[in-house]
């Protein structure tokens, strides 16, 4: 389904100010995308085909939430790259290569400093610490480049020849495993 731009630029218009309708449109039209996409990656389990093309539907529908259409971009580049992107980070997941996905309000510097500062048992802060000290190689890198030297992901990337993408899936894994190391799986 292929929308006439200025109708589409009218539908974007009415989504923006929280239309419903105007999204649940925008949607249905871009959902040939999400198709094609699934169809261009190859698995080796067939039964994986259809979780792809959920993914890619959810990619989709955030794409449209997120998207800014006064930044003049074409909306169907963007939600390539949002449902490519994690269509990807679902395969690696299921194919272990990845962790499962950390929120980042799980740790923030300012608010880790603040639980151990706070705690009458420096102990506490000296497991933290040495939990820190066990990341290796490019984790290690990233962790002391995002949290201790308060760089952004993007100079991180750019420094070390990586993709944003890369650093943040780095960032997650170490995150996952410093609070496997403290305990802290479940909370």
């Amino acid at each position: 389904m292929s929308l006439d731009p200025e109708y589409e630029k009218n539908l974007w218009q009415l989504c923006s100010q929280g239309d419903i309708d105007a999204r649940e449109e925008l949607i249905v039209a871009y959902r040939p995308l999400v198709f094609w996409i699934a169809g261009k990656i190859h698995v080796a389990d067939p039964e994986l085909k259809q979780d792809i093309i959920q993914e890619g539907m959810l990619a989709l529908i955030r794409a449209v939430d997120k998207f800014e259409p006064q930044r003049n971009f074409k909306f169907s580049t963007y939600a390539y790259h949002k449902i490519h992107g994690q269509i990807i980070n679902m395969l690696e997941r299921s194919e272990k290569k990845a962790p499962v996905p950390v929120p980042d309000e799980w740790f923030q510097v300012s608010d880790f400093c603040e639980v151990y500062e706070s705690s009458d048992d420096n102990d506490d802060w000296l497991d933290a610490s040495a939990a820190i000290s066990k990341l290796r190689g490019r984790e290690a890198e990233v962790v002391s480049a995002l949290f201790f030297e308060g760089k952004e992901p993007k100079d991180v990337a750019s420094e070390k020849k990586l993709d944003v993408s890369h650093v943040y899936r780095l960032r997650r894994s170490a995150i996952a495993k410093i609070r496997g190391w403290l305990g802290l799986e479940g909370v």
